[in-house]
């Protein structure tokens, strides 16, 4: 199955939508991960540290297998993060794993 990168770039000051509804994001990345699609997934903090505390994310990057563009492109719109109005603007890209 081939790869897909999503990218969401977060809103301004989002941090307590973030928190809000990361238990349900968490939910669906788990659901890819159980089922063996999940490559990799992260938020970019917002500052060069491990824990931003409330300067918060910047965004977040997911890698994970879909059937097709459209198909990680409609995962991604249904993310609790786009309902919460967390994300200003999510991209999806076919991703070519090279390394490791």
């Amino acid at each position: 199955m081939p790869l897909y990168s999503i990218i969401g770039t977060d809103v301004a000051d989002s941090l307590e939508r973030r928190l809000g509804s990361r238990p349900a994001h968490l939910e669906r990345l788990q659901a890819l991960k159980t089922e063996g699609r999940l490559v990799l997934a992260g938020p970019f903090p917002a500052i060069d540290s491990t824990d931003p505390g409330p300067a918060g994310f910047s965004g977040s990057l997911i890698v994970a297998e879909f059937a097709s563009l459209d198909d990680a492109r409609n995962w991604a719109e249904a993310d609790p993060y786009v309902a919460a109005g967390v994300y200003a603007d999510v991209v999806v890209k076919p991703f070519k794993h090279v390394l490791p």
